[in-house]
């Protein structure tokens, strides 16, 4: 049996999806009964536990062949990472006391990275469960593909896409959820010693122009990309309800100065960025 936490999102649904089609039993791990059903009447155990209760955790995960985890996102982390820590610290408490036969944590490029910016939080992570006494992937995916969704609407109205990730030729790697999801299923059903860190970005490397020539091609209209002076992102971001906008920005400073990268050998995904933009067009943006 396989306890998946974030299913309910894009890579933990795509996770269990994957599993189950190999003819696994998986344990939805849920925070709400009702975001549960759907996973239940897919043939899913329902092990109901917030992440950040260490007791409920343990019960979720105690049995397991296998246990996913994930960090709930968090944007504007207060300075220090708090909330991070408390749910890290709560998970590493659960993962020792239920002692699943394996773990494949979801971490992020860039994890090794030594200056402070939002992806910290799974640095933190990292740190935290490479001391588990049980074998440990760090699953460590690209930028993810599906962050275009943000640009897709200002790209049907205007025709321009607004840009953090500068300068506008620069190819950075990127993948999509459902290779995140499929390899980590499958990192799961393996066996290894220790910890080991696992690689993954999508077939090609992909610019903010390569961005737009894709939805140029998909909603038949002139787009193109348009750099965000770096002058202007704390206001902004400050306009969008964000406390503590320098994390976020030390984040694409790291992307677009080269010091958020890979350090070995990465895995190669399937999946397209026209893939993905197309299957969010069609639904809807």
């Amino acid at each position: 049996m396989f306890a998946i936490t974030g299913i309910t999102g894009q890579v933990g649904g795509v996770v269990a999806r994957t599993l189950l089609a190999a003819g696994k039993n998986v344990r939805a791990v849920v925070r709400d009964p009702a975001k549960g059903e759907l996973w239940a009447r897919q043939g899913c155990d329902i092990a109901l536990a917030a992440m950040d209760d260490p007791d409920a955790l343990r019960a979720a995960f105690a049995g397991a062949d296998g246990v996913f985890v994930l960090l709930p996102p968090n944007f504007d982390p207060s300075p220090g990472f708090p909330e991070s820590r408390h749910i890290i610290a709560a998970l590493r408490q659960a993962l020792e006391r239920a002692r699943p036969e394996r773990l494949v944590a979801l971490s992020t490029v860039g994890a090794q990275a030594t200056s402070e910016n939002l992806l910290t939080q799974l640095s933190l992570m990292e740190q935290t469960l490479r001391t588990l006494p049980l074998p440990v992937t760090f699953l460590r995916p690209a930028w993810f593909m599906e962050n275009a969704a943000w640009d897709l609407p200002s790209a049907r109205d205007t025709g321009v896409i607004p840009s953090f990730l500068q300068p506008l030729d620069r190819k950075i790697p990127m993948v999509g959820t459902a290779d995140v999801g499929r390899v980590a299923a499958e990192l799961l059903q393996e066996s290894w010693k220790g910890n080991r860190v696992v690689e993954l970005e999508g077939p090609k490397r992909i610019s903010p122009n390569d961005i737009a020539a894709s939805c140029v091609r998909l909603l038949g209209r002139a787009v193109s990309p348009k750099a965000l002076p770096r002058d202007t992102w704390e206001t902004l971001f400050r306009s969008q309800g964000i406390h503590h906008p320098t994390p976020r920005m030390r984040m694409l400073d790291g992307f677009n100065e080269g010091w958020i990268t890979f350090e070995h050998v990465t895995l190669k995904g399937r999946v397209e960025l026209q893939t993905v933009l197309r299957g969010i067009i069609e639904r809807g943006l």
